[in-house]
């Protein structure tokens, strides 16, 4: 049983699997235990460009997803609709109990017939006095009736007629509640917002709900919308139609391709930031609504220089000084195609390395720009570690670019397996072990 930290470096787990699962029998070992000559691996940097990148951090969404909240409270009494189903737009999705909300609408209709009622009595009140208004206004003109009795009676009819008004006020607001009453009972039935899938089911039967109760969440998984965050200054040289790549460890060893949709024209106030959308077509639907994926947006590219795998850049621990080791004897006469089929044939060497700082012009997700070095040099990319003690020579094994990129996008787990598979034997957490 192999115990390993749980923070050890990929590059040294690597390193590791070199030595145990590249091919190297034991007297390959013996040979190196003898003549303590390291073994390093060994490729041809390259000359180009590299494209800008932004690295940032996205979180999936699916096109219209929105989140189902009933509009009233009471006890679930059905549920139409479970995880994954399709539903289009006013489908229904839940059913309240409704008793309570058809006794209100009951009582609301019984409110407008009274207030119905109210009204026809004030308006035959206001016709009767206006019935007397006029008498009195003509015997008035007669000399036949007093002043005071026909200022009495128009004071009666203008308090008749404001009673009218307010009656049918009352009639209106009735009517008023009816609808609202109406609504709510129309509310027992949570219907969906929109076209989708539903996911995140939150309802069951006799379940007490409420206004801030979330039942669902419904939206297209197959149309993808991912949101990044920009800063001020990302918005400098980030631009809609921009090309997009997006992994993520879920995903394991895929990457999405994509542009840059919409950029919103304002900033928050306090963070100032603002928000970029990526819109994805999600087939195979390896894209799941709540994951955060990581989004390398290209804006551009570097000036030509040489290039590296990041594994070469060695951060020597005496010195701090960041550099890479080459192997200066190297020269055209060897090429990877000419090397025999017998691994053990591929150990070559010994030959000089010295170890050489280097300024990094262009950092690369996998390769990086640098200065110091020429494009022909031979680098080591893999067992830096033993050159350190003091080691001026090394023997060394060829690789390929692919070769190292691939290595340098596995994971530790990734690492973890392949020594098991060797082995036959688990590779066991420090932390989970007891030990």
């Amino acid at each position: 049983m192999y115990l390993l930290p749980t923070k050890l470096s990929i590059s040294l787990i690597t390193l590791c699997i070199l030595a145990s699962c590249g091919g190297y029998d034991n007297d390959s070992r013996r040979d190196y235990d003898e003549e303590s000559t390291p073994t390093v691996e060994v490729l041809r940097a390259g000359y180009g460009s590299l494209p800008l990148e932004e690295r940032l951090t996205g979180v999936v969404r699916a096109r219209n997803q929105t989140e189902i909240y009933p509009e009233i409270s009471g006890p679930i009494i059905h549920v139409y609709v479970n995880n994954g189903d399709k539903v289009n737009k006013d489908d229904p999705l839940v059913k309240i109990r409704d008793s309570e909300y058809k006794e209100r609408l009951i009582q609301a209709e019984s409110g407008y017939q009274i207030a119905l009622a109210r009204e026809r009595q004030a308006l035959t009140a206001l016709n009767q006095l206006e019935v007397r208004l006029n008498r009195i206004t003509t015997l008035a003109d007669r000399q036949l009736e007093s002043q005071s009795e026909l200022e009495m009676i128009q004071a009666e009819v203008e308090s008749a007629r404001a009673n009218l008004e307010l009656v049918k006020a009352q009639k209106n607001q009735a009517a008023s509640i009816i609808d609202e009453r109406k609504a709510s009972l129309a509310n027992t039935v949570v219907r969906a917002t929109t076209d989708g899938v539903v996911g995140l089911r939150n309802a069951e039967v006799g379940q007490q709900v409420s206004s801030g109760t979330r039942l669902f969440e419904i939206g297209d998984p197959d149309n993808i919308e991912i949101s990044v965050v920009l800063t001020e200054r990302m918005t400098n040289y980030i631009e809609i139609g921009q090309t997009v790549n997006l992994y993520s460890d879920a995903m394991r060893d895929t990457i999405i391709q994509a542009s840059v949709t919409r950029i919103s024209p304002f900033l928050n106030p306090v963070s100032h930031t603002t928000q970029a959308e990526i819109e994805v077509s999600n087939e195979g639907g390896k894209l799941r609504p709540g994951m955060y994926v990581s989004v390398d947006i290209l804006y551009g590219e570097t000036e030509q220089a040489t290039l590296v795998p990041n594994n070469a850049i060695y951060n020597h621990p005496r010195h701090g000084v960041r550099g890479i080791y080459v192997a200066e004897a190297l020269g055209n006469e060897y090429n990877l195609d000419d090397l025999a089929d017998n691994e053990q044939a591929s150990i070559l060497g010994p030959t000089p390395v010295r170890f050489v700082p280097v300024d990094v012009i262009a950092n690369g997700r996998l390769v990086s720009g640098v200065s110091g070095i020429t494009s022909e040099a031979w680098i080591v990319t893999m067992g830096q570690n033993l050159l350190v003690g003091g080691n001026n020579e090394a023997r060394f094994r060829m690789t390929e670019w692919n070769q190292i990129l691939d290595l340098q996008q596995l994971h530790a787990r990734d690492i973890f397996d392949i020594i098991e598979n060797k082995y036959n034997k688990p590779i066991v957490n420090i932390d989970t072990a007891g030990g």
